[in-house]
């Protein structure tokens, strides 16, 4: 079982993902989708991903579509972090996605959270709580217990926007440019006064979203 004193920092993770190029960071866990030949050997990756865990008593989020299965290692119990327990979980997921001929595509896996501005998160998380069915995870946050909804951030300011609702779009830097390219290409809006950590999206109607390359949370819509 981890423990918060088991959580790796900012350093060690970058330590750890030198050798794991398989491998992506995204707030608080290690992701990536891995292509395979076949459904069939995607669901023999599952299967090997599936022993791993049991031998590891450490399961990961896993989802599969077709030929490609996505992943993601975190640590609940060290409060939704990471841990060397994922690091060696991704390593061995890695050799067994090799085993069946997969090849990663860790591009694919975007992590998208709804953050939601206000004055005073405390005087309405819990509404949102119960309605979702979520369980409280770090600073203002709230996650879907079984890892399949988009985790839940209040951005708490005292000027929220008139669009207090929004959409965060994490990437991994190296993997972001195309995105933010194609994306003002298509007519967007780009304020870039916080790039290359965030860049707030606005379409031709007013809303907004954030495209991120920062690992952590604060890369919300700016004040006003």
């Amino acid at each position: 079982m981890a423990t918060p004193d088991d959580i790796l920092n900012e350093s060690q993770v970058d330590a750890a993902l030198a050798e794991l190029p398989d491998w992506r960071y995204r707030l608080g866990g290690l992701v990536t989708a891995y292509k395979a030949p076949t459904a069939a050997a995607a669901l023999e990756l599952i299967a090997a991903v599936g022993r791993l865990a049991e031998e590891q008593n450490h399961h990961p989020d896993l989802d599969w579509r077709y030929n490609r299965v996505f992943l993601r290692y975190s640590s609940h119990d060290a409060g939704d972090e990471v841990t060397r327990r994922d690091v060696a979980a991704a390593a061995a997921a890695g050799a067994a996605a090799a085993g069946v001929g997969a090849t990663a595509e860790p591009g694919l896996y975007r992590t998208v959270e709804v953050a939601i501005d206000s004055e005073d998160p405390a005087a309405i998380a819990e509404v949102w709580r119960v309605a979702l069915g979520y369980r409280r995870g770090g600073a203002n946050d709230l996650v879907d217990p079984f890892g399949r909804g988009p985790t839940l951030w209040f951005q708490e300011t005292s000027t929220p926007s008139p669009n207090r609702v929004h959409l965060d779009i994490h990437r991994s830097r190296a993997e972001s440019g195309p995105v933010l390219a194609k994306t003002a290409a298509a007519g967007a809006l780009m304020n870039r006064d916080h790039a290359p950590n965030w860049v707030v999206v606005t379409d031709a109607q007013g809303n907004q979203l954030c495209l991120c390359t920062e690992a952590g949370h604060g890369a919300g819509v700016p004040e006003a």
